[in-house]
């Protein structure tokens, strides 16, 4: 099996190698950075070369068209408008591809008009769009289990919690982090003190944010067959009661400065099934860890806890293992809710 390598940044590392010791043959890759531009990815991974030298991502077309890969790996932003280029290319050149975008896991609730485009053009070409990750996993599959061994479920709780100091100082910002309680209402709260109507139109303008749980929620529900009758977003500052360093800001938050912000997704369905999931990005003292927690409320109320992920390498793995699927899946932009269970492939 051919793969494609579409960003060669930190989670390529491991999707290239994972893909490599799974037997697959990594044929191309590209990216925008002139760093890395001209290395062979042995390098880029710390292993030997592998004769396959990192292309610049303006001749991303033209490769796709020369080495018919099986599937691309496309790791590089978060946002499906970030996104656009590279799945819309996919789409264009009739290659699958599955990406770690966030959004791209259930963008339909999110960015619907984008989603649809690249839908049409993927099945105009016969090939499979989708998005994976570790919320396949950790926020989907292990949830939609425990709901499958539950009865009379009227609440789904979940929470995840990740440091922003091990993502970048655009997530970071993103999240709040160095903003006074005044600012933050300003610049990142205000702008879900919305009716669901203005809501409605920016959703419908393709310029929603949404949190990572807003696409989750929608993920859930149409993996469980679940009508969504209304979804709303908070996001709530995080302070600490003293002052922290951050290395990715560059400085100090003093105490009574947001270190990040916790962003609430609460959805009603029709079926009288509660969704209420919240992710925690902040920058974290040294006795903080990353943490998921969910409850399901039903008989019996059934809780599971798993501290410690390693959330990058789980990624990786997780958008590697759904290879397989994305080539089996029909054409279009097809979820992972839709492709059945998320297995390791040997």
């Amino acid at each position: 099996m051919k793969i494609f390598q579409y960003g060669c940044g930190k989670m390529s590392v491991y999707t290239m190698r994972y893909a490599i010791e799974k037997g697959y043959e990594i044929v191309g890759a590209v990216d925008i950075n002139t760093d890395v531009i001209g290395k062979d990815i042995g390098e880029i991974m710390g292993i030997d070369k592998q004769g396959v030298i990192v292309s610049d991502v303006k001749d991303a077309e033209k490769l796709l068209t020369e080495l018919k890969p099986d599937c691309v790996i496309v790791t590089t932003m978060s946002l499906l408008k970030d996104v656009e280029e590279a799945l819309m290319l996919c789409a264009k050149c009739g290659v699958n591809a599955i990406t770690t975008c966030e959004e791209a896991f259930y963008p339909i609730n999110s960015n619907p008009n984008l989603t649809k485009k690249i839908d049409e053009l993927a099945k105009q070409n016969n090939c499979t769009i989708t998005g994976s990750g570790y919320q396949d996993a950790f926020w989907g599959n292990l949830i939609t289990t425990l709901v499958g061994a539950s009865h009379n479920i009227t609440k789904i709780k979940g929470s995840s919690s990740y440091n922003v100091e091990d993502y970048g100082i655009a997530l970071a910002k993103a999240h709040g982090a160095g903003l006074t309680k005044e600012e933050f209402e300003e610049k990142i709260a205000s702008a879900d003190e919305i009716s669901d109507e203005e809501r409605n139109k920016i959703i419908e303008s393709g310029e929603y944010a949404p949190s990572y749980m807003w696409n989750v929620n929608g993920w859930l529900c149409d993996k469980l067959g679940l009508t969504v009758i209304s979804q709303t977003q908070k996001c709530v500052p995080q302070f600490n009661s003293y002052d922290i360093e951050s290395s990715t800001l560059g400085m100090t938050v003093k105490k009574g400065m947001a270190t990040g912000m916790s962003a609430v997704v609460t959805t009603k369905t029709k079926e009288g099934i509660t969704l209420e999931t919240e992710c925690i990005g902040k920058v974290y003292n040294k006795d903080e860890f990353d943490r998921n927690e969910w409850t399901v409320y039903a008989e019996p109320d059934t809780t599971l806890v798993i501290e410690k992920p390693a959330t990058v390498e789980l990624t990786c793995a997780s958008i590697v293992n759904r290879i397989p699927d994305v080539i089996k899946a029909e054409s279009g932009f097809v979820p992972t809710s839709r492709m059945g269970e998320l297995k390791n492939r040997r």
